[in-house]
C-alpha cells in the first residue's frame, strides 16, 4: 500500500527485496509490522539501533532468514567493538596490542546481539577489563536458529579464538546472559563430543538468568515483551505475535543437543507458526515431570556460576520457592535445580546470587550484580 512504500523511502533495494523475502515467507503478520520495520535498515538510523532490529528480526525469523538464504540471517561471528573479528594471529595482534591470556566471552540472548551488553551506560565486560585485567570478546549470533547448531557453531570459533590468540590462553571465561548460557552449554558438549581443546583453557562459566530447564516463554505474551523492552525500535515485532522461531522453542524447554525435543512436525503457515500444545510447563522448569531432555551435566574442571533474578524486593525470611522470578525465567531454572537429579547442575550455593528487585534484562546493568561478578572472576 501507500504506506509502506512512503515508509520504506530510501531504503537500499537490496534491503527492502530482503524485507519483502520475509513478508512473503510468513504471510500479512510481517507486512502489518513491514511500514515500521523496513525504516530502520536505513543507513541514516545509527548502527545500534539497526542492529537492535535486526537482532529482534533474528530471533523471531532466523531459521527461516537462514534456510533461505536471505541476506538479513546473522552470520555467528566473534567481534570486538562491534566489529567481526578475523581469527588469525596476524589479525588479532592488531586488534589486541596489549592481549591478556585471561580472556572473557560474552554470549549476549534471545533476540539481542553483543553490543546490548552495554545497558544503562554500563558494560559488564569494559568494566572487568579494567578492573581484572580481562581481554573481552563479544559473540554475535541468530537468535532464531536452534541452540544445538549455534553451539556447534561457537566451540568451532572459540576453538579458532585459543590457537589464533596472541599469547597463550591461561585463563577462558564464558559470561552468558539467557540464551547465551545454554549455547554456552552447548559449546561444551560438541567440545567434550568432538576433543576441542579450547574446553582444557576453559576455567569458568557465568550464566546470567539462563533458562537452564526452560522459560514459559509462551505464556502471557513474555517473549514480546522483552522485544517491547529493549527498545522502541523494536516495538514492531510485538506484531508478530505467535511466531515462534526454533531458538524460541529451545529457550522455552532448556534444549541444548541436537536430540533435545523433537522439531518434526514444527512449521510456519500463513505467517504464524503452528502453536506447540500447551503441556503446562511440565517439559521443563523442574517441576519433576516427564522431560525428554538428556542430561547434560557441566564439565567436571569448570567452575560454574549462576545469577537468578526476581522482580520482587528482598523480605527477610521469604522462601525463595515462593518468589516469581525475572519476569522470564523462574529462580530454580536460573539455578539449575530440577526435581530430577539427573538434570540438576549442582551449581553450589556459594556460587549463586539472586538478585532482588531486578528483571531479566537488568542483569545486564546491575551494580550488585557486576559486584558479584568482579569477586568470582577476580
Amino acid at each position: 500500500g501507500t504506506s509502506t512504500t512512503t515508509s520504506t523511502r530510501g531504503i537500499p533495494g537490496t534491503v527492502y527485496r530482503s524485507v519483502r523475502g520475509v513478508a512473503r515467507l510468513v504471510g500479512s503478520g510481517i507486512d502489518l509490522a513491514l511500514a515500521g520495520f523496513a525504516p530502520l535498515l536505513d543507513r541514516a538510523v545509527p548502527i545500534p539501533q539497526r542492529e537492535a532490529v535486526l537482532a529482534a528480526l533474528n530471533g523471531v525469523l532466523g531459521d527461516h532468514l537462514a534456510a533461505t538464504g536471505n541476506p538479513l540471517a546473522i552470520t555467528m561471528r566473534l567481534r570486538h567493538a562491534g566489529e567481526a573479528l578475523d581469527l588469525n594471529r596476524e589479525s588479532l595482534v592488531r586488534i589486541f596490542p596489549q592481549a591478556s591470556p585471561r580472556v572473557l566471552v560474552f554470549a549476549h540472548g534471545l533476540c539481542m546481539n553483543d553490543l546490548q551488553w552495554n545497558y544503562s551506560g554500563h558494560d559488564h565486560g569494559t568494566a572487568l577489563a579494567d578492573d581484572l585485567g580481562y581481554t573481552p570478546v563479544h559473540l554475535h549470533y541468530n537468535t532464531g536458529l536452534p541452540v544445538s547448531g549455534n553451539a556447534r557453531a561457537f566451540s568451532g570459533l572459540l576453538q579458532q579464538l585459543v590457537e589464533a590468540w596472541p599469547v597463550p590462553v591461561q585463563d577462558l571465561v564464558i559470561v552468558g546472559h539467557s540464551m547465551g548460557g545454554l549455547v554456552a552449554r552447548g559449546a561444551c558438549v560438541v567440545a567434550q563430543q568432538d576433543g576441542d581443546t579450547w574446553l582444557s583453557r576453559l576455567g569458568k562459566l557465568v550464566f546470567l538468568g539462563t533458562p537452564h530447564h526452560g522459560a514459559p516463554l509462551e505464556r502471557a505474551g513474555s517473549w514480546v515483551d522483552l522485544l517491547m523492552g529493549l527498545s522502541p525500535y523494536t516495538a514492531p515485532f510485538a506484531r508478530l505475535g505467535r511466531i515462534r522461531s526454533a531458538g524460541i522453542r529451545d529457550l522455552r524447554h532448556g534444549n541444548i543437543r541436537d536430540e533435545d525435543g523433537a522439531r518434526k512436525g514444527e512449521s510456519h503457515k500463513g505467517g504464524k507458526a503452528e502453536s506447540e500444545p500447551d503441556d503446562g510447563g511440565r517439559h521443563g522448569d523442574g517441576d519433576g515431570r516427564h522431560d525428554p531432555r538428556i542430561p547434560s551435566p557441566l564439565p567436571a574442571h569448570v567452575q560454574a556460576y549462576a545469577v537468578a533474578a526476581t522482580t520482587q524486593a528482598a523480605r527477610p525470611g521469604a522462601d525463595v520457592d515462593s518468589l516469581r522470578g525475572d519476569g522470564l525465567v523462574r529462580i530454580a531454572s536460573a539455578f539449575g535445580q530440577h526435581a530430577d537429579r539427573r538434570f540438576t547442575l549442582r551449581i553450589p550455593a556459594a556460587r549463586r546470587m539472586l538478585a532482588y528487585g531486578t528483571n531479566h534484562l537488568a542483569l545486564l546493568g546491575s551494580a550488585e550484580v557486576y559486584a558479584r561478578l568482579r569477586r568470582w572472576l577476580a
